[in-house]
């Protein structure tokens, strides 16, 4: 009340001030006319350099205090122990809501009526609220994902309906960011990963990993398993419970195809993989296990 109030005054002054000038600019001569009008102007440019000094120290202050808030918030967070996907999306929220209000600060220093302005940033909010619904969906899906947390900063993901695959770099409120295998960064919509499929890779914490290899046929299955088994147990990540599994997949056109099954920590996924590979390849070449090549063989009538 006591800020309506001085508003109320201060615009019955300038109201006074207006008609005062119209009275003086009345009874007085072209050569005082002249001065009033340079007074005017004169007091005018001191008035709109007041405005604009208060607006500038308006604006540093507002963003040394925003900045300070912004490390008080993340301090707290840390404190607190608040998930890094939490982190991220409200550093996002508070950043774009602080600003706003420091620009209606900053307006309203210039000497623009505020409730005009927020009237108009009202109405303008509605406009582009219609026009920008599809991000109204994306922030609703931020809040989605923190809410349900199909996933989490440091994850590696797969969303097949977008057709991309990352580690979660930061969720924001409209994106989330993921860093691809080749360091590239893509920007996802919120809303299409909190209604899509989302195929978590780092939820669990263990993995199973699969080879499929093909000996020819005539090879010894029973040497064959022994040896698989004893490239797995001589690699310690590999897990004992469940134990790993060797068995004959497939007999194939051109090979006899034999399966192994481990389970490993999830960050060790890809190492085991490449390195069993690699002692699968080397033991069966020294042991004389033949890996098959594609053969048809053509019969010619007489």
């Amino acid at each position: 009340m006591l800020l309506l109030q001085v508003a109320q005054a201060a615009d019955s002054l300038q109201v006074a001030g207006k008609e005062l000038l119209k009275q003086e600019l009345a009874n007085a001569d072209g050569l005082d006319k002249l001065s009033i009008i340079t007074q005017k102007l004169i007091d005018f440019g001191i008035h709109a350099g007041e405005r604009i000094l208060i607006a500038a120290i308006v604006f540093i202050a507002g963003r040394f205090l925003i900045s300070m808030f912004k490390k008080f918030i993340m301090r707290l967070m840390e404190r607190r122990k608040v998930d890094v996907s939490i982190k991220t999306f409200i550093r996002s929220l508070v950043n774009i809501l602080l600003n706003i209000l420091l620009v209606v600060s900053v307006v309203g220093a210039l000497g623009v009526e505020t409730t005009s302005f927020a009237a108009l940033l009202a109405s303008a909010g509605v406009a582009i609220g219609m026009a920008l619904s599809g991000n109204l969906q994306n922030f609703a899906g931020g809040l989605v994902i923190l809410l349900f947390k199909p996933y989490k900063v440091g994850d590696w993901i797969e969303c097949p309906g977008q057709n991309v695959a990352g580690t979660v770099k930061e969720i924001q409120i409209f994106h989330t960011i993921l860093t691809t295998a080749d360091n590239k960064m893509i920007y996802v919509p919120n809303a299409s990963m909190s209604s899509g499929v989302v195929t978590n890779y780092s939820a669990q914490v263990s993995r199973r990993v699969e080879w499929i290899v093909g000996i020819d046929y005539g090879e010894d299955f029973a040497k064959v398993e022994r040896i698989v088994n004893e490239i797995l147990a001589a690699d310690s990540r590999i897990l004992k419970d469940p134990a790993p599994f060797v068995a004959l997949h497939a007999l194939d056109a051109s090979s006899v195809n034999v399966v192994a099954r481990v389970w490993v920590p999830t960050k060790d996924y890809w190492d085991v993989y490449f390195d069993i590979n690699k002692a699968i390849y080397q033991t069966f070449n020294e042991k004389g296990i033949n890996f098959p090549f594609p053969q048809l063989t053509v019969h010619q009538g007489n």
